[in-house]
């Protein structure tokens, strides 16, 4: 039905405007307040009126796919009977879908569904207008509320009368609760002339134990569990998926479906919805924060795009994502099991060579957002590798996909030439033909290091004399530039010297953290000064804020 979904801005400044060719699912992540409920909003009026407002600030056009074969037949399924006695024009009908009724000259409607880029206006608001819904977190609870059972030799007018009179429909909704809650979702007749949802924790016998009003029928719904009597989780949950599959919206929106959804049942929710729209020609497209429903989205193998928003500086950029991108992502044990994918809806990103290093970066940044916040990075996500090594297997597939990563490496990664060094330049978006000079100041400056002493634990460039320091200086200057950064001082251990804590690892990050105190408002609490780690963390502040910032791929 939808052809592609046409934005304001591109992937960078200046770059060409992003064009999103529709697929079943269209996933919308990002930082906070970068557009994601906002696009819904847009693409809902547009659908709904087939026009764009001057207030639209990340929409520019819609474009549909004509229907010339079956326009006839998408017609038909919004046709309602005439009302008694209702009188209507020559060569008009009656359309609507959930209690909406309206009248329409056939041939001219006929006409818009068959080239709907020609009369997208009528198109849009006389037709579209009736298949398209937006969710939520309110209404996508009040859609499983006890509804009208309606007139059985009538068309559905809601998502309980199709699920009531499609015994598919039924079996499918009722799989999915079962994997969901270990329960059968069932739909109960017998309060007369309305139907309930609940949730049983055995499937019913027969179609008549379901949908029969006798004493077997009563007694089966008397035992299930009234879908009013669960969590908001639960009903936010199957009130989604009995509207579209039951439903059957042809543009369904969804803002921030993992609401009041464990993590487990965003996955599953992604999965599903995924799944109900595969070879259909529903559209739906979502704004989310969860790492989980975007990676049942895709692990469905249902065709969707991953569009990243984001808006800096009265900037804002959106990036189609590679699938195959976000699935090395997925599939890869470490960066899975460092929840990677959790970068997706970050500014920005640092990675650190373990976790003593990531806990402790981290309340640095804390501390410079609560008293230096100039100096601080603000909507930043920190997560660690096992070694200097996988660093960089994190840090270059998250900026393949647009999210500027920074790196965080002791000093003895100069230690490491050849293929270690020269990936850890590539995964930095070094160029290529630099790399080779960089290697031989590394080997030099690698060789006067460890003349001088040990690099980490001995002061690191500290150790070398002026000429020899400025070398190393100027190469790490260099790799700064790509937000590669290197402790020069040794390694993290080495910061905060005055404070006097021992040992290494967890037990030094331990007495550190005891050191700089817990309460702001005694005196023993460290706040930040002009040097030391805070200025470090500064120089990266300082990086991920140019907008030419060197590494990230175009």
């Amino acid at each position: 039905m939808i052809e592609n979904v046409k934005l304001k801005f591109g992937r960078s400044h200046g770059a060409e405007a992003t064009n999103i060719e529709a697929t079943p699912v269209t996933v919308f992540v990002g930082p906070n307040n970068s557009g994601k409920s906002k696009i819904l909003l847009e693409i809902e009026r547009f659908c709904r009126q087939g026009a764009k407002l001057s207030t639209d600030v990340i929409l520019d056009e819609i474009d549909f796919v004509e229907s010339i074969q079956e326009a006839e037949e998408k017609l038909e399924l919004i046709t309602l009977k005439p009302k008694v006695n209702e009188n209507l024009q020559e060569g008009h009908i009656v359309v609507g879908r959930h209690g909406n009724r309206s009248r329409y000259p056939k041939q001219q409607l006929l006409q818009a569904i068959r080239t709907p880029n020609g009369n997208k206006n009528i198109f849009c608001s006389w037709y579209l207008n009736h298949h398209t819904i937006i969710l939520n977190g309110q209404n996508r609870i009040n859609l499983v509320s006890e509804k009208p059972g309606g007139d059985l030799q009538e068309s559905p007018h809601n998502s309980f009368q199709a699920l009531f009179q499609s015994e598919k429909k039924r079996k499918e909704v009722r799989r999915v609760s079962n994997d969901a809650f270990d329960s059968y979702l069932v739909i109960d007749p017998t309060n007369l002339g309305k139907l309930r949802l609940r949730l049983s924790k055995k499937p019913p016998a027969n179609i008549l134990e379901e949908q029969g009003v006798h004493p077997d029928a009563v007694k089966f719904h008397s035992e299930a569990l009234p879908i009013e009597q669960t969590s908001d989780g639960v009903k936010a949950f199957t009130g989604m998926i009995t509207e579209i599959i039951a439903g059957d919206p042809k543009v369904l929106l969804i803002d921030e479906p993992e609401a009041f959804l464990h993590p487990s049942l965003s996955y599953i929710l992604g999965k599903e919805i995924s799944l109900a729209s595969a070879n259909t020609d529903k559209h739906i497209f979502v704004s989310t924060h969860s790492s989980k429903f975007v990676m049942g989205c895709i692990q469905s193998g249902t065709p969707v795009n991953i569009v990243r928003l984001t808006y800096k500086n009265d900037i804002a950029t959106a990036r189609v994502l590679p699938n195959e991108e976000i699935l090395k992502l997925m599939r890869h044990p470490m960066l899975r099991s460092t929840g990677v994918l959790e970068g997706l809806f970050y500014e920005y990103v640092v990675v650190t060579e373990s976790d003593t290093d990531r806990a402790f970066y981290q309340e640095i940044n804390e501390r410079l957002l609560a008293f230096k916040p100039k100096w601080g990075i603000p909507n930043c996500l920190f997560i660690n590798a096992q070694n200097k090594q996988t660093v960089q297997t994190i840090i270059k597939p998250l900026r393949e996909l647009g999210i500027p990563t920074a790196g965080i490496v002791d000093i003895d990664v100069l230690k490491d030439g050849g293929t270690d060094w020269s990936n850890f330049l590539s995964s930095g978006f070094v160029p290529e033909i630099a790399v080779q000079s960089l290697g031989q100041l590394r080997a030099g400056i690698k060789t006067k290091l460890e003349a001088a002493g040990n690099m980490k634990t001995d002061g690191g460039v500290e150790l070398l004399n002026v000429s020899d320091r400025e070398a190393a200086n100027n190469l790490l200057d260099q790799l700064g530039e790509y937000g590669l950064f290197v402790v020069r001082n040794g390694e993290v251990e080495s910061w905060l010297k005055q404070l006097d804590a021992s040992g290494h690892g967890p037990n030094w990050l331990v007495e550190i953290f005891e050191n700089m105190g817990e309460d702001p408002e005694q005196a023993t609490y460290l706040k930040p000064s002009e040097d030391d780690v805070w200025h470090f963390l500064y120089e990266m502040k300082l990086w991920f804020s140019r907008p030419d910032k060197k590494g990230i791929p175009d």
